[in-house]
Order: C-alpha cells, then structure tokens, then sequence
C-alpha cells in the first residue's frame, strides 16, 4: 500500500549563491576602500629653499659586447669618465649603479668601476638578480678554486 519513493539527493554544492555574495562584497570594499583613507586638510606653508634635495640616480650598463650606456645614452670608454666628472660636478650627490652582464670580462668592469672612483663618484652599487641559475655552492676555504659538478 505504501509506496515508498525513492528520493535522489544532489551530492554537488551549489556554489552560484557563493560567487553572487563574494561579488557583491566586492563591489562595497571597492567603493569603500577609498574613502577609508581620507588625509587631513591642511595648508602647508612656502619656503623658498627647500631642506631636502632629491637624490640623483644613475645606472651605468656594461652589454655583452662591451658597450657602455650611462643611463640610455651610448658612451665610449674614453669620453667615460669625462662624463661623470661633469655629472659630479653638476650634482655633488650622485649615486650610480652598475650593471653588467654576467658574460662581460672581469677586467672591463673592474677598468670601468676605476673609471668611476677617478670620476670622484663614491656611491656605487652593483645590480644583480636575486636568484639564477649559477649560485656559489662551495665556499673556498683552502685557496683553491671550488670545483665543478
């Protein structure tokens, strides 16, 4: 007499209701989000000199084939070191970085990091990448050469 109907249970989670709260949360904290910081109004004062000077930066490039580039401007080895004394000169606070490509000879660089200090420029700093696929792995304690795997 009784029948007994065989219910189906759906075992998937429906997940439309989920994604319209999250976009709907997502629209307030994006309308929101700029008025959360609101800086005071103030009317700063003038002076005529001003106590912090920007700092000027340079970055000398070492290509491959040995070319030199003091920021994108191609310079030769010779007109070198001309032109950081002349941007010593103008800016007595400059800060250059050197960066060189990794298959660039030792000697060139180090011929060109004297250029530099000749220049009179002391804040030097080389770029590097953080990681790569050459690392040090052995650290040399007995003055020979680490060796190769």
């Amino acid at each position: 007499m009784f029948e007994s109907r065989q219910r189906r249970f759906m075992a998937e989670i429906n997940v439309i209701p989920l994604v319209d709260v999250v976009l709907v949360l997502l629209v307030i904290f994006m309308v929101t989000a700029p008025m959360l910081y609101r800086g005071m109004d103030i009317k700063l004062p003038t002076s005529a000199t001003n106590t912090i000077k920007p700092e000027m930066r340079k970055v000398l490039t070492i290509e491959k084939d040995q070319r030199l580039y003091l920021d994108k401007d191609a310079v030769g080895v010779a007109q070198l070191e001309q032109k950081l004394k002349a941007l010593k000169r103008d800016h007595p606070d400059v800060s250059l970085y050197l960066r060189a490509d990794r298959d660039v000879p030792y000697g060139v660089v180090v011929q060109v990091m004297d250029g530099v200090k000749k220049a009179g420029i002391e804040k030097i700093g080389m770029v590097t990448d953080p990681t790569g696929p050459e690392r040090v792995t052995e650290t040399v304690t007995s003055g020979q050469p680490p060796r190769k795997n």
